[in-house]
């Protein structure tokens, strides 16, 4: 679609056009703009005025994000759909109204921090794996951004994590609400139950032709072909470009200076220490642990605790000359004879090595040379995919554009959404889901931008036509039609004698009816936990448990066809104790995943506070109106 525009941009006729449509703007007040007078804000909180612009920019990457994120390109109808405008409103309506506390609080970031960010985000690291600028440029060009305006949008988002964290940060459930939850979720429960056989319904009548015929037709999607779609595609991938880029030595050493302690980790050793006042008093301790005395003991003796003593692991070049000389001559659990430090005379105990490892430049150069490679291929495609936007804006063909600039072009007479051609073979087309999702997301005669899959290659399509779904004969589906009619009538049959069995259990308040009604015997399941599996009750039967009250009957499916009809007869709450560090954790980890909503809160209540004013106009050019 938008190559098709540009195209036209180009024609004498649309200039005509373009004429006439700058004369109707003039006519109906669109000059207004150039005079100054036109409102182009989108929404006002507080004294926060956010433009059109910016809304259109950040739906656009909500809509560039969800299509990373789904690997199908998000069509705008299908950004409407699915709401991305208004949620894409909402998150800068409560990010603006959390600045507005920043502002009421002054909190800054410093040049110092947002240096430190920017230059540490992955997305802008180049082939050596380090910043690079021009990575950074093209990266925020595509976002929509100038670099003043992205150095401005870290430096406002850094300001307002500092807010965020001091808000999440803490944040603890009452006891009486984790222990609630807690013995929900632990509850365990017993029951008894019956199996109904699937054969408890007699035989199943064979199907008339009108009768699979109907069933068919009631269910077009299991008995038709498929939509198969013609198509003409160009394709490009990393190893096509592979002889075009090189990388030299000096590159690869830089590459692995850079990331040198990721190849040579030092040995490390987890240490404990205790000081002493003077040498006296660390030989008198050093024969105290000769004459048998343990570490922690002598620790104790002067008052210390675990924390206390605790160095974590250092490597040698952590400590000074000689306790690092020292440590590192002992074996696991070793103490050393008194050392001099800077914090007086000092044992110190090993309790664990941890061996280090050593790489090579010549260990490492290929794996080195491999990524550089593939990084530099990737940016060869992106600027091989500009050129052929730029030669199909200049009026070549998609064939003529991509023969232009090396990329491969396939035609396809017909494929399905699975990449089959039309008699069952694989058609020519990637082994990529992803690609078939486009193919069939696209409109017929669009000739789309380029896109990337996941594995790095690039395409280009156009869909010439369409063949739909045809309802197959009977006669081709007679054994599939039949099976699954019959399959389907015994579970009709099997879940209404369930149903009547149910009844007649929750009327006797007991299973003994319903067994004998079914020629069964009732039997007793162990322990139930409200989440865990089991080889008999399906998860839909043991919901069904944990949700009616003890002695009410429940029913499900139940393998190999069977039903089954339960009912509890017995509820246990685990015991539970404050300090148990399962519930302790437990606790921890649920209020770490509710402070967020602490976050949503005060961002509301900031709305409130500051008044929030949409451009409803405005807002309905960027996102649609009335489509959301």
């Amino acid at each position: 679609m938008l190559q098709g525009m540009r195209k036209i941009a180009k024609s004498w006729v649309a200039s005509i056009f373009l004429g006439a449509l700058a004369l109707s703007f003039a006519v109906w007040g669109i000059a207004d703009i150039f005079r100054g007078n036109a409102d182009n804000t989108a929404v006002t909180v507080g004294d926060i005025h956010v433009s059109s612009d910016e809304l259109q920019q950040e739906y656009r990457n909500a809509i560039r994000q969800q299509t990373q994120q789904t690997g199908v390109q998000i069509t705008p109808e299908q950004a409407r759909a699915m709401g991305l405008g208004t949620s894409t409103l909402n998150q800068i309506i409560s990010r603006n109204a959390l600045d507005t506390v920043v502002q009421r609080l002054g909190l800054t970031s410093s040049d110092a921090a947002v240096t430190q960010t920017v230059r540490g985000m992955q997305v802008f690291a180049g082939p050596l794996g380090t910043f690079d600028h021009d990575q950074f440029v093209r990266v925020i060009t595509q976002s929509g951004f100038t670099e003043q305006s992205f150095i401005d949008t870290v430096r406002t988002d850094t300001a307002r994590d500092q807010l965020v964290t001091a808000a999440e940060s803490g944040f603890v459930l009452p006891t009486g609400y984790v222990r609630a939850l807690f013995a929900f979720l632990n509850e365990v429960r017993a029951a008894e139950y019956i199996v109904v056989p699937a054969n408890a319904v007699g035989q199943i009548a064979t199907p008339s032709d009108a009768m699979l015929q109907s069933y068919v037709s009631k269910n077009v999607d299991r008995y038709s072909t498929p939509e198969y779609r013609s198509l003409v595609y160009a394709s490009i991938t990393p190893q096509d470009v592979m002889n075009r880029v090189s990388v030299t030595d000096a590159q690869l050493h830089q590459e692995y200076d850079s990331h040198k302690a990721t190849y040579v980790i030092p040995e490390k050793r987890e240490l404990e220490q205790i000081s002493f006042p003077n040498e006296a008093d660390a030989k008198a301790a050093r024969a105290k642990i000769d004459a048998g005395t343990s570490f922690e003991d002598l620790a104790k003796s002067r008052g210390l605790k675990l924390q206390d003593i605790s160095l974590g692991a250092l490597a040698q070049a952590d400590l000074d000359k000689d306790r690092g000389t020292a440590v590192f001559a002992l074996p696991a659990n070793g103490v050393t004879q008194p050392v001099k430090s800077a914090f007086g005379w000092v044992l110190v105990r090993v309790t664990k090595i941890t061996p280090g490892s050593s790489k090579s430049f010549d260990d490492v150069k290929a794996t080195i040379k491999a990524d550089l490679m593939n990084q530099l291929a990737a940016n060869k495609l992106i600027d091989i995919t500009n050129a052929y936007t730029d030669a199909y804006s200049s009026g070549a063909s998609l064939e003529e554009a991509a023969k232009k600039v090396g990329m491969r072009v396939h035609n396809v007479p017909a494929v399905d959404h699975a990449g089959l051609a039309a008699d069952g073979s694989k058609a020519d087309v990637p082994a990529t889901a992803e690609f078939m999702d486009q193919v069939f997301a696209a409109e017929v005669g669009d000739e789309g931008d380029p896109f990337a899959t996941k594995d790095g290659n690039y395409y280009v399509l156009k869909v010439a036509g369409t063949t739909p779904p045809k309802l197959k004969p009977l006669d081709t589906v007679r054994a599939q039609a039949t099976a699954e009619w019959t399959a389907g009538e015994q579970a009709r049959l099997l879940t209404a004698k369930a149903n009547a069995l149910v009844a007649q259990a929750n009327k006797d308040n007991s299973l003994a009816g319903a067994a004998k009604a079914a020629n069964t015997t009732i039997q007793r399941s162990g322990p139930l936990q409200r989440r865990a599996a089991n080889a008999t009750l399906s998860p839909e039967v043991i919901a069904g448990l944990f949700a009616s009250p003890v002695g009410r009957a429940v029913d499900g499916p139940g393998p190999k066809g069977t039903y089954i009809i339960a009912r509890t007869t017995g509820v246990v709450h685990p015991p539970l104790i404050n300090n148990d560090p399962q519930f302790i954790q437990g606790a921890a980890s649920l209020a770490k995943q509710v402070s967020p909503d602490i976050t949503v809160l005060m961002a509301n209540a900031a709305r409130a506070q500051a008044g929030v004013t949409i451009n409803q106009a405005n807002v309905d050019r960027v996102i649609g109106g009335g489509s959301e």
